[in-house]
C-alpha cells in the first residue's frame, strides 16, 4: 500500500484570509485594545499608548528572529528576566612570585638527554643491538642502593 507523506508540516495553514489563526488572534486582540484605548481616553494621549501596542501587535503577529516567532523571544525574555541565575566565575589575582635561586638539581633524577632527533637515536641503537637507556638505569639503581645502605 502507498501512503501519501505529508509536506510542508512546518507551515501553519492560512485560515482568515492571508493570515493564520495565530497572526488573526494577535491582530484582533490589538485592534481591539487600541479601540478601546482610543474611546476612552483623549485623543494625544491614546496615540501615545496605542503606538506601542500596535508595534507590539504586529511583532507578535509577523517578525521573525532567526525562524523563530517573536512570541517565543519574547517568552525566553521573561524567563530569563524572572528566573534566578547562578554566578560561578570569579576572577583571583594571580601573585606574581620572583625566583631568587637556582633550581636544585637531585643526583638521583636522570634527565635522558635530548638529540635532534630521536629516531636518529633509535636507529643507532638498534645498530648497535643495545638500548640507549640501559646505562642509565644501571646507574640510578646503583645510587637508589648507596642511599638505602647509608640509611
Amino acid at each position: 500500500m502507498r501512503f501519501q507523506v505529508p509536506q510542508f508540516i512546518d507551515v501553519e495553514d492560512k485560515i482568515f484570509g492571508p493570515f493564520t489563526f495565530k497572526q488573526f488572534i494577535y491582530l484582533a486582540g490589538g485592534a481591539g485594545i487600541s479601540f478601546i484605548l482610543y474611546k476612552a481616553l483623549p485623543l494625544f494621549f491614546a496615540i501615545l499608548f496605542i503606538s506601542p501596542i500596535l508595534v507590539l501587535t504586529l511583532a507578535l503577529a509577523f517578525y521573525k528572529i532567526n525562524k523563530k516567532p517573536f512570541v517565543a523571544i519574547l517568552e525566553s525574555a521573561f524567563r530569563y528576566t524572572l528566573q534566578k541565575k547562578l554566578y560561578i566565575w570569579k576572577k583571583e589575582e594571580k601573585k606574581i612570585k620572583k625566583k631568587t635561586q637556582a633550581p636544585h638539581t637531585d643526583p638521583l633524577i636522570v634527565v635522558p638527554r635530548l638529540s635532534d632527533s630521536k629516531l636518529k637515536d633509535i636507529a643507532w641503537s638498534l645498530d648497535v643491538h643495545e638500548s640507549i637507556y640501559s646505562g642509565q638505569e644501571e646507574e640510578q639503581q646503583k645510587r637508589a642502593r648507596q642511599i638505602k645502605s647509608s640509611i
